[in-house]
């Protein structure tokens, strides 16, 4: 069954998304964004997080702290990607338990609440190493792209 990106989330799902990802970004100095894309143009979906990840200039943030979380629709895949800063400083399992909220919400078909889900989990983690700071402003837009 192929799933377009406007059945995939709704306008109203998207403004949730967008106010969730504002929520996470209050307490972290670290930015989070959403792409969404039909199927990904090359196989690997990792790879393709990494190209939208620098092609949404995600990569130049302050302190390196950007998150893309990269969901490939028709690939029933997504990739939680961050930035150096990130990489440098986490634990090597940081991801997972975002990964997991998604994952949980995904298999029952409600999409919006695990992006939501992984948007407030990926700022409660991002809290613990790049707590909100003033001088760093909102970087990076918080609306959702698309592929």
């Amino acid at each position: 069954m192929s799933l377009a990106i406007h059945h995939f989330l709704s306008a109203s799902d998207e403004e949730q998304l967008i106010e969730a990802i504002r929520k996470a970004e209050s307490n972290t100095s670290g930015e989070i964004r959403i792409h969404i894309e039909k199927n990904s143009p090359i196989e690997d979906t990792f790879e393709r997080a990494m190209d939208v990840f620098h092609n949404l200039k995600m990569d130049n943030t302050k302190l390196q702290n950007g998150v893309l979380i990269y969901v490939a629709i028709e690939e029933k895949s997504f990739v939680i990607y961050g930035d150096k800063g990130i990489n440098d400083v986490v634990p090597i399992n940081f991801w997972d338990e975002t990964r997991d909220v998604i994952v949980s919400h995904f298999k029952k078909g409600h999409y919006k609440d695990g992006l939501v889900a992984g948007v407030l989990n990926a700022g409660e983690q991002l809290e613990k190493f790049f707590p909100w700071e003033e001088a760093h402003g909102n970087e990076l837009s918080n609306e959702i792209s698309k592929g």
